[in-house]
């Protein structure tokens, strides 16, 4: 068998002229592929005598030995370049001034649910909280919602099952508030406000699936509807900060409330719509087992998204859950 002691020198210097790791293996391939001349040499081994192959076959691994010696070095070489190479490109000026650190904020919806638990705890007002999934005995029944109403079908509210659903507003946290204090052995007065998100089958540019209220009650044996009109009033004033905006009440119908209205504001030379109240219902008052004939409430409902929208000037609803930074970052 010829002498192949030359490959080494040769494979050395293909592998050295070889620039990347493509070009190594298109080398490597030449003298250790499927047919390079090292693999071909070690397939001739077959048609050699049983004396003259152990000594042939030793003389090949040498030099197979000594070619894939040469090829790690040369790949640890290139490898060692691309990555100085990278690092180079990557590196950091650590001289320079750190970058200023970015300042987050509050979401514009929370910043005027702590404005208005704010200033309804300033007369004496408490936040209470409930289950943002509900039944469908609170969140219907118990407010005097008739079967037939239609809030109670699937185009308005969303059915989890056909005993409890996402509520469609906070009324329910009322219910439960009066008819865990009894349970507590505690009577009215009763000053609450229940803040949170609600849910209703609707979406455009003035409303969301997911939105969220503010409602209030307020009973004690000697409430009336003059007590609700100083609440809104002086609450609305204080939230815009404008002591020359004025409320008005057009009658209207609740199923919980008994009378009803609808509660208008001043607003740039007009009247705009803000929420409902009214007087608790004594069906209300009797699902929770509260006297009506000694005591009288008041409840109203406010949106909370409204609210935020005309004191920032934001004309879509939909800006607030797009989590667009543009938007988002001016309230910081």
């Amino acid at each position: 068998m010829a002498d192949l002691t030359h490959l080494i020198a040769e494979a050395a210097t293909d592998f050295a002229n070889s620039a990347s790791m493509n070009d190594l293996e298109i080398a490597k391939a030449k003298y250790l592929g499927k047919s390079g001349l090292l693999t071909d040499a070690l397939k001739g081994l077959g048609k050699l005598s049983a004396e003259e192959r152990p000594a042939a076959g030793a003389a090949i691994n040498v030099v197979k030995q000594a070619v894939e010696a040469s090829l790690t070095a040369r790949r640890e070489a290139i490898l060692n370049a691309e990555q100085a190479k990278q690092l180079a490109q990557e590196s950091i000026d650590v001289t320079l001034p750190a970058r200023a650190q970015s300042q987050g904020g509050l979401h514009p919806v929370t910043l005027t649910l702590k404005r208005v638990e704010a200033l309804f705890h300033s007369i004496g007002f408490e936040v209470a909280t409930g289950p943002e999934i509900e039944t469908d005995f609170y969140n219907f029944t118990a407010l005097n919602i008739p079967e037939d109403h239609p809030a109670r079908a699937m185009h308005d509210t969303f059915y989890i099952d056909e005993a409890n659903v996402l509520r469609t507003h906070t009324s329910p946290v009322q219910a439960r508030y009066m008819e865990n204090a009894l349970k507590n052995n505690q009577t009215p007065p009763f000053k609450i406000i229940a803040p949170g998100r609600v849910y209703r089958v609707d979406s455009d540019a003035t409303h969301s699936p997911m939105f969220h209220q503010v409602e209030g009650l307020w009973v004690d044996e000697d409430i009336s509807f003059a007590n609700l009109k100083g609440v809104v009033q002086d609450f609305l004033q204080k939230f815009f900060e404008r002591d020359d905006l004025t409320v008005r009440f057009r009658p209207s119908f609740f199923p919980f409330t008994e009378p009803s209205a609808e509660m208008d504001m001043s607003w740039n030379g007009g009247w705009l719509e803000i929420g409902g109240c009214g007087m608790v219902h004594p069906e209300v008052f009797k699902h929770v087992n509260i006297d009506s004939e000694k005591y009288r409430g008041f409840a109203f409902g406010l949106g909370i998204e409204r609210l935020t929208m005309l004191r920032y000037g934001v004309n879509d609803l939909r800006h607030f859950f797009n989590n667009d930074l543009r938007f988002l970052s001016q309230f910081r």
